[in-house]
């Protein structure tokens, strides 16, 4: 690959990087044989006083989706600054906008956890229907009386309407379990998949979403965050779902207009609902806590050694690219000067 621009040069011989929080150990070490790596040890989140000294004092910052980097914070960075490698596929809690303007490059770990993402986001597909969050907490009171022919009845999985808001990577992959399970998969998307692609998953386009969530028995999210997709699944639209049908957010919080959602549950309008993502994190409403048949995770939809290995592999990757003054493989596109 030709080198985008003169490879750039650093004081000590190598490029200065902040890691914002403890990432996997085989990375950290990577990171400090290949750089000069300050890391976060305590893996305490920075405020933004201290996002911003660590950007005017390092050549490329890694963050994770928990650092907001705004406009202003990158007009403060200084000139030092040259790369945001993103841990995490996700940008939108940065500026890209900002930081194109300053020739700031941003890159981003995309692939590396759609699977782990879809699996958690079937957990929810099957548990919340089958009440499991519920039948869990009967067990752990010790106020479970044995089997009993009506006892905590749930909801059938195979031949329910699957709706699959947002078929990208993980919406795929999702569809591609589903499967299994006898699923019937409809989704909507913004643009519409090819045809092969419908065949190979079995899935219906549906190019309303007010209908898509109309039909569906159980509903999950996989779309990103943008001033289009934030609170979409508004009152309004929660109020089209079957109130026994239930929702699945694997992907952002602000997805979901969050007092809807507890009207809904609290008043039998929804079934229940499987939570990984909240819009307010980490602190997660108490009345979501306490509803029999709400899964409340604690945003683990990537948690796993195998996949944070990988992102980090990756950031590594973006990195050395960089720093050989070649375009790194995973340049965030908005962002490309």
């Amino acid at each position: 690959m030709a080198p985008t621009d003169a490879a750039p040069q650093f004081p000590s011989g190598k490029p200065r990087v902040v890691l914002t929080r403890h990432l996997m150990p085989s990375v950290e070490a990577r990171m400090s044989e290949l750089y000069d790596a300050v890391l976060n040890e305590d893996d305490r989140p920075m405020s933004r006083d201290e996002l911003i000294a660590a950007m005017r004092d390092c050549d490329v910052l890694v963050p994770t989706v928990t650092d907001r980097i705004d406009a202003g914070m990158i007009e403060a960075a200084g000139e030092r600054l040259r790369l945001i490698a993103n841990f995490g596929a996700g940008t939108e809690h940065i500026d890209l906008e900002a930081a194109a303007k300053r020739k700031i490059i941003v890159t981003n770990t995309p692939g590396v956890f759609t699977d782990d993402t879809a699996d958690l986001a079937m957990a929810g597909i099957i548990g919340v229907p089958r009440r499991i969050r519920e039948g869990t907490g009967l067990v752990r009171s010790g106020k479970w009386t044995g089997w009993a022919p009506s006892g905590l009845l749930g909801r059938k999985i195979g031949g329910k309407v699957l709706g699959i808001v947002g078929m990208g990577r993980i919406g795929q992959a999702v569809a591609h379990r589903a499967r299994a399970f006898g699923l019937k998969t409809a989704y909507y998307n913004r643009k519409r998949l090819p045809e092969s692609v419908e065949r190979m998953f079995e899935a219906r386009f549906v190019p309303d979403l007010d209908d898509l969530v109309a039909e569906a028995d159980i509903l999950t999210l996989h779309c990103p965050l943008t001033d289009e997709t934030r609170g979409m699944m508004d009152a309004r639209r929660i109020a089209l779902m079957k109130p026994e049908a239930s929702i699945i957010n694997t992907a952002r919080g602000e997805l979901i207009d969050q007092e809807a959602l507890i009207a809904a549950l609290e008043e039998g309008r929804l079934a229940g609902a499987g939570l990984d993502v909240y819009p307010d994190e980490p602190n997660v409403d108490r009345r979501l806590i306490l509803h029999p048949n709400v899964m409340t995770l604690p945003h683990i939809g990537s948690a796993t050694v195998e996949g944070r290995e990988a992102s980090g592999e990756k950031v590594i990757a973006n990195i050395r690219f960089w720093a050989d003054g070649h375009r790194p493989p995973d340049q965030v596109l908005t962002a490309l000067i």
